[in-house]
């Protein structure tokens, strides 16, 4: 049923804000989804071993690499710390995490 603003409108006569019918809006949201997540799926993972040379795991990392790991924003990663979740370590001026806590982490979060 269409208004004579040009808006769909349910079967109770109540407005919808997009000029599509339920089914087809539910239907362009199930593709936008399913695309998305195709292109999550084809994206590369991220390495969690670094080359480092010698090593099998890289000991040290990175606020921003931790973000990636975890595909988290930096705010989380300080709210991670906050909570205890996560432990800094400074060098100099720089903050890094040790790969056991990250690997900790990974744990909990596959237990949740």
């Amino acid at each position: 049923m269409i208004e004579s603003s040009g808006l769909s409108t349910v079967e109770q006569n109540q407005t919808i804000l997009f000029p599509y019918s339920p089914a087809e809006y539910w239907n362009k949201i199930r593709f936008i989804i399913r695309d998305e997540m195709g292109k999550k799926e084809k994206a590369s993972p991220v390495s969690l071993i670094a080359d480092v040379p010698g090593m099998t795991y890289k000991p040290l990392y990175k606020v921003s690499e931790v973000c990636s790991i975890f595909s988290v924003s930096r705010q989380t990663i300080y709210l991670w710390i906050d909570q205890g979740l996560l432990k800094p370590h400074k060098v100099r001026s720089r903050v890094y995490f040790l790969w056991v806590d990250i690997e900790s982490l990974i744990g909990r979060q596959k237990h949740i």
